[in-house]
């Protein structure tokens, strides 16, 4: 049996669909690419803007076109959010949110059989826990996802994915790192730590998401850790300090903006203002010193109430960070959350108008970037080759002065040899009765020894 994966989303997603592969795998399917035949095929989808439910909707249409024998899979985001609008859409034969994901391969195996569609959405209920879903490989990944957290506590007032995930779960440390060393083991050396609400990890279970880093960085194997989306409110002093310090984290973050202007976060229910912000950018730079850093994020255009000054400051603040990546959206209306129904919305042309504005000006941020990174990487790199060149200059002349020391040490001793072979040599010529003559003699041969040395104390003076 064949089964294809189609993934819309986060990473989270794709850890979560790597999931759903290894099982599928261990039942006896074949993993196939989009684009060929298969038996089954699974949508795990993401519900946070319209445009993607509409994705999923028309992928599952194609696979059912074109294959019109096959099972098909609604599963992920979109029907946890929206049970009643998924159970309508008929070319999935199995509607399944996120909850008991290890039920999917059992109600496929029914539909194999003949069974009739299955709509199977739990809503997610307080006290719920993390569902363990390890993961030994990624098939068309060279870095591991590890999922360490679902769920988000926030309500933000456009955001659905607090109804598609439920509240805040965390997964066991022991767990993750135990997942951490058989992917280390296989051959992973990246391993990208991914969550719903990547900052809340150890909210609920009394750690935090600092200490798993600085534990998964001593995984014996694994070189190179990254994270997924943080929110900059999250991000204390300590906690920059400690992250700074861990030499197997990627420099690299994803901080959660959604807007330039304090104005309009205000609007949106987020929890920092745009100068709050600023501030942890500054702090995050100033921790990693002259070892450069870089940041991306998401931005909404177009959110109610956003005026046309607002959007500019927005665009500014875009510039004034210097972003090296940003994800620049349109607001998308979601009914159930509390922006669906506030005033002074903005016109779709309008929206779409300022995503191509803000995009262009996006792009020219991150070409800025790319070349100031370029700029201090070739910096960096100068800087170093000066710093070998003159290590290796001052080892070049130690080794001269040491050498010359030797020398030096080698021709007194051929010195000191020659005044006692000579002193031998007057007092067996000169006997005992001229005594008193032989001590002038050698006293005299010691001033010419002595002035010969001077000579080459002289001579070899700079070396010393």
């Amino acid at each position: 049996m064949r089964v294809c994966f189609y993934t819309l989303g986060c990473k989270v997603n794709l850890n979560e669909t790597g999931a759903l592969e290894q099982m599928f795998r261990s039942a006896g399917f074949t993993i196939v690419p989009e684009g060929e035949e298969a038996d089954v095929f699974v949508v795990n989808s993401c519900t946070v803007t319209n445009f993607g439910d509409q994705k999923s909707r028309k992928w599952l249409r194609r696979a059912k076109r074109e294959n019109p024998g096959a099972v098909t899979v609604l599963t992920g985001c979109y029907p946890q959010a929206f049970p009643e609008e998924a159970a309508q859409f008929i070319e999935a034969d199995l509607v399944c949110g996120n909850g008991d994901r290890k039920a999917i391969l059992d109600n496929v195996l029914k539909l194999l059989d003949g069974h009739e569609r299955i709509v199977a959405v739990t809503p997610h209920k307080r006290g719920e826990r993390f569902e363990e879903l390890p993961v030994e490989r990624f098939e068309t990944h060279t870095r591991a996802f590890i999922k360490v957290e679902d769920g988000c506590n926030r309500q933000c007032a456009y955001c659905v994915i607090p109804r598609a995930r439920g509240p805040v779960r965390s997964r066991a440390e022991a767990s993750i790192l135990n997942e951490l060393r058989q992917l280390a083991a296989s051959g992973y050396r990246e391993v990208v730590l991914s969550a719903i609400s990547l900052p809340s990890y150890g909210l609920d279970t009394g750690t935090n998401l600092v200490e798993l880093v600085e534990k998964c960085a001593q995984v014996e194997g694994i070189e190179r850790i990254r994270l997924g989306s943080l929110d900059p409110d999250m991000l204390t002093p300590e906690f920059i300090a400690r992250l700074a310090a861990v030499d197997k984290l990627c420099p690299q973050y994803h901080l959660s903006l959604q807007s330039g202007c304090s104005a309009t976060l205000r609007r949106m229910r987020r929890v920092y203002t745009a100068e709050q912000y600023a501030e942890v950018v500054r702090q995050l730079r100033a921790a990693y010193g002259d070892r450069p850093v870089s940041f991306t994020t998401d931005c909404i255009c177009g959110f109610p109430g956003e005026t046309v000054e607002d959007f500019e400051e927005s665009c500014a603040f875009l510039k004034q960070i210097g972003f090296l990546k940003v994800h620049v959206f349109p607001y998308s209306r979601r009914s159930g959350t509390p922006a669906y129904d506030f005033p002074q919305q903005v016109h779709e042309r309008e929206k779409q108008e300022r995503s191509r504005v803000m995009n262009a000006q996006a792009e020219e941020i991150r070409a800025r970037a790319e070349r100031e990174a370029a700029a201090l990487a070739a910096e960096t790199e100068s800087r170093a080759k000066a710093a070998h060149a003159e290590a290796i200059e001052h080892a070049e002349t130690a080794a001269q002065l040491e050498a010359r020391k030797q020398a030096l040490a080698s021709r007194r001793m051929v010195l000191d040899e020659a005044f006692a072979a000579a002193l031998k040599e007057l007092c067996a010529m000169t006997g005992e009765a001229r005594a008193d003559a032989v001590y002038k003699d050698v006293f005299l041969l010691r001033g010419l020894l002595l002035l010969a040395r001077l000579a080459l104390l002289t001579v070899y003076a700079p070396a010393v």
